[in-house]
């Protein structure tokens, strides 16, 4: 009985993270808070931002995974190309050659922590003086 209730609850918990984050809306509590990146033109087929070298990315990265990766990301520079190395040394990624410059400079620019287009990270600030408490059984 004690581990249907726990499947139990589990499933509900699933169901409302699942429903919370599907109808959440995000919502900026000032022009300033509002990411530029948010209203530079996406392309329509990756999300990611259309710009001039958008094809090359595409060609480059989305040729084996989906362009989710890319967007749920934040990295510097040196990030990106440690990703690059991490795919080429385990997902035997091709060498990227001349094109690996204009790669980088595309995620720098509009993927990076904190871009000139981003003055904001996709990501919450650190959680301060967290309380945790202890359940009871």
């Amino acid at each position: 009985m004690k581990g249907l209730k726990i499947v139990f609850l589990l499933g509900a918990v699933l169901i409302g993270l699942v429903s919370f984050r599907t109808n959440s809306v995000t919502h900026y509590p000032t022009l300033e808070v509002l990411s530029s990146a948010d209203t530079l033109k996406k392309d329509a087929e990756s999300g990611l931002v259309d710009a001039p070298n958008l094809m090359m990315i595409k060609a480059q990265c989305t040729a084996c995974h989906s362009s989710k990766l890319i967007l749920q990301h934040r990295f510097t520079r040196a990030g990106w190309l440690d990703r690059i190395r991490w795919m080429q040394k385990y997902h035997k990624l091709w060498d990227l050659g001349e094109s690996e410059k204009v790669v980088l400079d595309y995620l720098e620019t509009y993927y990076s922590p904190v871009s000139m287009y981003d003055k904001n990270t996709f990501r919450r600030a650190p959680m301060k003086e967290v309380k945790w408490y202890k359940l009871e059984q």
